[in-house]
């Protein structure tokens, strides 16, 4: 439990790191996207912006995560940190509808004034700014195992393709195609709605204690396949912030004393633990094959 903790805490520098690049890439973006006249490039800037609000929730989760298991929170409070993504995915739809109907505005009466180069090569820029954020995340989240690291490194990992699409979009409109910037910040819009229909899905998911059924396949395998277990009973699985919860009842030899029944419980901890990297198992022990 005490490592579960420590690597919320890392989980913190990640988190951080997002902050800080969204607010100096934003304010670029934006400062740029109205001095050149660029949609997309300004598009891409209020999607940073949103991304902003979506870091600091995974901080504040992550920090109300670590707090100990109280008289009102007996499993602690990791899923603080689903509760505060939910929270950011209504900040960005809002968001990504404001953009939807600016681009829509604009691509219907376009402007003929193309942006100036300047805006395609701060695309490229940030996008491989962000693409640095995204590799230093996706290590950090697969090391300590969390899933709300992970879902802020595929944020960082789609804002460098939507930095991308603005790049091409704003070079595009330099060839006699001005509407091809309004039609890319349109595209981005899509994109950021796209995200957080993501994000908003996968909470409600997990608060409602949804669970990937061939993931728990593959658990209840791994149990039956253990010495001493004749039979699943049933089985259910949880996500509960970065952890897992399994409740499991099994059938084990009757003629079984105490000792022996708890060491196939250990087992079966031992191997969750090591195939899953699930710590929390709740095992329930039924005599199997009574006579009649």
């Amino acid at each position: 439990m005490d490592s579960t903790y420590e690597d919320l805490k890392r989980g913190e520098t990640g988190a951080w790191l997002s902050i800080v690049a969204y607010i100096v890439l934003s304010a670029v973006k934006l400062l740029i996207g109205a001095w050149t006249n660029s949609e997309a490039l300004s598009a891409d800037g209020l999607n940073n912006a949103t991304d902003i609000v979506a870091s600091l929730a995974v901080l504040i989760g992550l920090k109300i995560s670590r707090k100990p298991p109280d008289e009102n929170h007996r499993y602690g409070h990791f899923r603080a940190e689903t509760v505060a993504a939910l929270v950011a995915s209504f900040i960005m739809f809002a968001v990504g509808l404001q953009v939807l109907y600016k681009s829509f505005t604009t691509f219907r009466a376009p402007s003929m004034e193309s942006p100036d180069l300047i805006a395609a090569w701060t695309s490229l820029f940030c996008a491989a700014a962000i693409y640095l954020v995204y590799m230093y995340n996706i290590r950090l989240a697969k090391k300590i195992n969390s899933q709300a690291m992970v879902a802020a490194a595929q944020d960082n990992r789609s804002d460098a393709f939507v930095s991308i699409g603005a790049f091409v979009g704003i070079v595009g409109s330099q060839f006699g195609l001005p509407w091809l910037d309004p039609l890319t910040a349109l595209i981005v819009g899509i994109i950021i709605c796209k995200t957080a229909w993501d994000i908003f899905r996968d909470s409600t998911h997990a608060l409602t204690d949804g669970f990937d059924e061939e993931e728990l396949k593959q658990i209840e395998g791994s149990i039956r396949d253990i010495d001493g277990v004749e039979q699943i009973i049933d089985i259910k699985a949880r996500v509960h912030g970065s952890t897992k919860l399994v409740d499991v009842t099994i059938g084990v030899d009757h003629q079984l004393n105490v000792s022996e029944s708890h060491e196939i419980t250990e087992h079966i901890e031992k191997r969750m633990l090591e195939m899953y990297n699930i710590s929390h198992i709740h095992i329930h022990i039924e005599p199997f094959g009574l006579p009649a």
